[in-house]
């Protein structure tokens, strides 16, 4: 690109990829997120290649994988994005007034790594905190990783959700406008607790939702690898739900899902009134995928679609109302990353690219100049390599293996590792693996361990401790 625009990254916690009814999904409401795609670029093959929240930030703010920053879990205590060359500080340096609003869940947590402005999530428990009349957030004591459902103690006004926007909506009225802008407004929802505020919650409460997911391989729950239970066995425990229980998760989740698209719609409107969608570059993503009861598994960490797949959409700036974006309506079914929103942000704002990052600007995949040969996932004790059509995946806990065709079996329900047809790929997949692991070394971790012994942690937070990972 020639001009140089405006950005504003989007983003939402725990979002899958099937959540957007534009692109399929006939359960759910998103209409602004249907303009979003409709005038825009949907990527319909993106991806994280570390399904947990603090390496996929750390990968959208540096452009690198987590395995090449060596951070492939939610550790804090270590750092690992530089201020000079992160996203917002090589916009800030390039002239670009620049602010995070919402949830960063970095660490330090008050380290602004390169943004002029933030306001994270204890901002906004900071601030209620000091207006009881509003409310008091958090007060139905379900924990940050569990599957329950239960109402929202905020109404719709005075929700997280509502702040992020509305704070966003502040910055662009009060920016500097002699300056470009890049803001990342980031919500902390649908993350679990699956807690809507009632009004959306009464959308979905007697709305027919989408069964779980199962496969050959998943059938039973006792059919399931041991080694995929890891996550789920940490948290949520997803295989103790009826169809009934998932099917009001999956509710709850999907209002979550709608009251933030509901609330685009305000920050979206007030762009046009304020004339900025003409210079305005829109991004929208998720950091991962929630599984959701699919497969018998809950939260993220593994590598199946549930939770490695994820929204990933582009609005290129519109130079008049009534005339469209270039590739308004575009479908793009090019591999695409989180890695690549640094580089696709940098070139829209006419900036070059910092060294040794593992992302591709996203328009120059989306116009054919380039692309990915593949994507090699890693988190911590679980990876996959998805390669054209299809994925691998290996779980080190108990070393199992498994295969999709991912064109034709997109959740992942026809394990085809032993099928001789599929020799060549399995191998090929195999050995981009190998290479990046160093071999395959599984633990050897037993079933009975992995449901009996493990550390079970609910993700507790009481009122008195709300932070960055507070939803």
């Amino acid at each position: 690109m020639s001009d140089q625009f405006n950005i504003l990254l989007i983003t939402t916690d725990q979002q899958r990829f099937d959540t957007i009814q534009a692109a399929g999904n006939q359960y759910i409401y998103t209409p602004h997120l249907n303009w979003l795609m409709d005038s825009g670029i949907l990527f319909t093959n993106a991806y994280t290649d570390c399904p947990i929240c603090m390496p996929a930030r750390a990968t959208i703010m540096t452009g690198k994988y987590g395995h090449t920053m060596n951070y492939t879990g939610n550790k804090g205590g270590i750092e690992v994005i530089d201020s000079e060359c992160s996203l917002p500080g090589l916009l800030t340096k390039a002239g670009y007034q620049t602010r995070a609003q919402g949830k960063m869940h970095f660490w330090p947590n008050r380290k602004h790594y390169g943004f002029e402005q933030m306001e994270i999530l204890d901002d906004y428990y900071r601030y209620m905190a000091k207006h009881p009349e509003k409310g008091i957030p958090m007060d139905h004591g379900v924990g940050q990783n569990e599957m329950a459902v239960c109402i929202n103690t905020i109404d719709e006004s005075n929700s997280l959700t509502h702040w992020t926007v509305d704070r966003s909506i502040d910055f662009l009225e009060t920016r500097d406008t002699t300056r470009l802008f890049f803001l990342w407004t980031s919500f902390a929802k649908p993350h679990s607790p699956f807690d809507p505020v009632m009004n959306y919650w009464q959308i979905y409460q007697n709305a027919s939702m989408p069964e779980p997911i199962y496969g050959d391989w998943s059938e039973k729950f006792d059919d399931v690898p041991a080694g995929m239970l890891g996550a789920t066995s940490g948290s949520s425990l997803a295989w103790r739900y009826s169809k009934e229980q998932i099917t009001n998760i999956r509710r709850a989740y999907y209002a979550c899902i709608t009251q933030i698209d509901y609330n685009l719609g305000l920050l979206f409107a007030r762009m046009r009134e304020l004339d900025l969608l003409k210079n305005t570059m829109i991004i929208f993503t998720a950091d991962h995928g929630d599984m959701l009861g699919d497969h018998w598994l809950s939260a993220k960490s593994v590598g199946l679609e549930g939770s490695a797949h994820i929204p990933m959409i582009i609005r290129e700036p519109q130079p008049d109302w009534g005339e469209y974006p270039p590739m308004r309506g575009t479908i793009c079914d090019k591999l695409v990353c989180l890695a690549d929103i640094l580089p696709t942000a940098l070139a829209a704002a006419g900036t070059s690219l910092p060294d040794n990052i593992d992302g591709i600007d996203m328009m120059s995949i989306a116009n054919g100049e380039q692309a990915h040969d593949y994507i090699i996932g890693d988190s911590d004790q679980y990876y996959y390599v998805r390669k054209g059509d299809y994925k691998y995946l290996y779980e080190s806990i108990s070393g199992s293996e498994l295969l999709f065709n991912i064109k034709d079996d997109k959740y992942e329900q026809e394990n085809i590792l032993n099928d001789e047809k599929f020799a060549d790929i399995l191998n090929d997949l195999k050995n981009i693996l190998i290479a990046h692991a160093g071999g395959l070394k599984s633990k050897g971790i037993s079933r009975e361990d992995i449901l009996n012994k493990l550390n079970i942690w609910p993700g507790l937070h009481s009122r008195v401790r709300p932070d960055e990972v507070a939803h």
